[in-house]
């Protein structure tokens, strides 16, 4: 997946950020310890060292999906799926905190969080940017779907970095000056989202379609091949 997707994803898509974590960044600028800038850009910092770190593990799972000559088939059903959840308007969160296992692991996140909230240590905006980034969120989803498409480590790392400072510019206002966005700008602008999910539905079945995995990377022709030990 091309790489400007991702500061796109994140740039268009982060009122919805402001929608999901916007609570939690007025906190971070309500706090007291450190100046106001020192907080904000730890905070984000910390949102996207978690974003490129969830990179970098789905980087190594495209990885070895494009070894194994399936990366094509996995482009095109996450097309699909974004298709789906646009046409059909499913909220991907809400599905996903139904699951038992997801939901024990949100509430002791949130539980962290709260904590780290409540903290006084100069560094808390690192550690709640760091624990903001693994809550349950679409625009990530969508993301993390673009990464798993780049089927390389650093591509994956690369790819979610990126989609963090594209919500950068949204994020850090929010920090600073709370939420200025309206509710009618920001209804609105939640109308065109499935709009742009069928965006990128579409460029993720167009590279789907239209990839070519190299002979070398057939996975069973390697195996065939693998150097022997005597």
């Amino acid at each position: 997946m091309i790489l400007w997707t991702a500061f796109t994803i994140g740039l268009f898509g982060s009122v919805h950020c402001v929608g999901m974590c916007g609570p939690i960044a007025l906190t971070v600028g309500s706090q007291k310890q450190g100046g106001l800038l020192w907080r904000a850009v730890l905070y984000n910092l910390g949102r996207i060292a978690t974003y490129a770190l969830l990179g970098l593990i789905i980087g190594l799972i495209g990885k070895g999906l494009f070894i194994a000559g399936f990366q094509k088939y996995l482009v095109i059903a996450l097309g699909v799926a974004l298709l789906l959840i646009a046409l059909l308007s499913i909220n991907v969160e809400n599905r996903l905190l139904s699951l038992p296992v997801v939901e024990k692991f949100y509430f002791g996140l949130k539980t962290r969080l709260g904590r780290t909230l409540k903290s006084t240590s100069p560094l808390a905006p690192l550690g709640i940017g760091i624990l903001n980034g693994f809550l349950p969120c679409g625009l990530v989803y969508l993301a993390i779907a673009g990464a798993v498409s780049t089927a390389g480590v650093v591509e994956g790392a690369a790819y979610m970095a990126l989609f963090g400072l594209g919500t950068w510019p949204v994020m850090l206002t929010s920090v600073f000056f709370g939420n200025m966005l309206s509710l009618r700008l920001r209804n609105f602008l939640k109308k065109l989202y499935p709009a742009f999910l069928v965006f990128f539905a579409i460029l993720f079945l167009a590279r789907g379609f239209n990839f070519h995995i190299p002979g070398e990377f057939f996975f069973w022709d390697q195996m065939d091949n693998l150097p022997m030990c005597h």
